[in-house]
């Protein structure tokens, strides 16, 4: 088989160990292998670098296992054309399961050149990724603080919820805040209402005549303070994050003219995909990427299933959230596919 990679080497990436295996091979055609264990402190990445250099080796390959694969890349980059592996794209040799032998196999399947390489965007794409993600997840915090509050309402038998159309708007505030100073009066609390909810006055008083407890009240001033903080990192974060789309603000613009895309979702598209598509073949091969493409197993013309991967999941969350946008919408394409 021919050689590819005249040197290279496969790292067994674990939690407090990295196995690497080095295969050298001279013009003899005799393969040299050399094996080394190295901690994943930085001080101990830091001298697997400095040993593949003395090597002279460039082209290196792991598995994508979890997320301590990003530690040894970050360190290795620099020096190095890092390839990640899927690990579903790469089978070990049934019977030779050690750390050692999967960093030779890996090593060995590089040195040949049959290895593809995962997707991994540019390091100012990374960045705004994990923003973008961590904004994501800040954002499903608030929303399931906002569902347990409107939980204790309904516990405490106060509607509020469903005669005001925000509970926490500037109005809904003030009524909270005043039950939680222990006002109980439906009709005080009803007068707190201003512009359009004050037409539902009679309403709103027998929505607020409920019977809250005093842990209902510690747990109101919880949920309420929990909230206004998350809303403040949020705040924040927004900062962050425009600050770091200057240099793809373009791509961010493209994406926006497209209908029900605004701009957190066509900054989450950026940041999960990056603005250069030419590492994709097609429109195809990156729908199948991120996982919302139908899969093809046939088997003597029948079709047995189309399941798809699992892909990104993030990238896969908010076409989702895209598409159901778009589906009520008339007069446009995306909604008549």
């Amino acid at each position: 088989m021919q050689v590819v990679n005249t040197r290279c080497c496969g790292l067994d990436v674990h939690q407090k160990t990295v196995v690497a295996c080095v295969l050298l091979t001279p013009a003899s055609g005799q393969v040299a292998r050399e094996v080394r264990v190295f901690g994943t402190m930085s001080v101990d990445l830091l001298a697997l670098n400095e040993w593949l250099n003395g090597l002279g080796v460039r082209q290196v390959a792991m598995e994508s296992t979890g997320v301590l694969w990003r530690p040894v890349y970050n360190l290795l980059e620099a020096d190095h054309d890092v390839i990640l592996v899927n690990a579903q794209h790469m089978k070990a040799v049934p019977g030779r399961k050690t750390a050692s032998k999967d960093a030779e196999w890996l090593a060995d399947l590089l040195r040949h050149g049959l290895l593809k390489a995962s997707f991994i965007p540019p390091e100012p794409v990374r960045e705004l990724r994990e923003l973008t993600r961590y904004q994501a997840t800040l954002v499903a915090e608030r929303t399931q603080a906002v569902n347990r509050l409107h939980k204790l309402l309904e516990g405490a038998n106060l509607k509020l919820g469903a005669v005001a159309s925000d509970v926490l708007g500037k109005r809904g505030r003030e009524m909270l805040e005043a039950i939680l100073a222990g006002e109980g009066d439906p009709q005080t609390l009803a007068e707190l209402a201003r512009g359009r909810l004050r037409a539902k006055l009679p309403l709103l008083r027998q929505a607020l005549d409920g019977r809250v407890q005093a842990f209902q009240r510690v747990v109101l001033r919880h949920l309420l303070d929990q909230i206004d903080f998350l809303e403040r990192q949020l705040a924040q974060l927004v900062v962050e994050i425009e600050e770091r789309l200057a240099p793809v603000a373009e791509a961010v613009a493209l994406l926006e003219t497209i209908p029900c895309v605004g701009h957190t979702a066509a900054t989450t598209l950026v940041a999960e995909l990056g603005d250069d598509m030419s590492r994709f073949a097609s429109a195809k091969h990156l729908a199948s990427w991120a996982g919302v493409c139908p899969g093809n197993k046939q088997s003597a013309g029948k079709r047995l299933g189309g399941k798809t991967t699992n892909g990104n999941t993030w990238l896969r969350a908010i076409l989702g959230e895209v598409a159901w946008s778009i589906a009520p919408t008339s007069n446009t394409y995306l909604a008549a596919q």
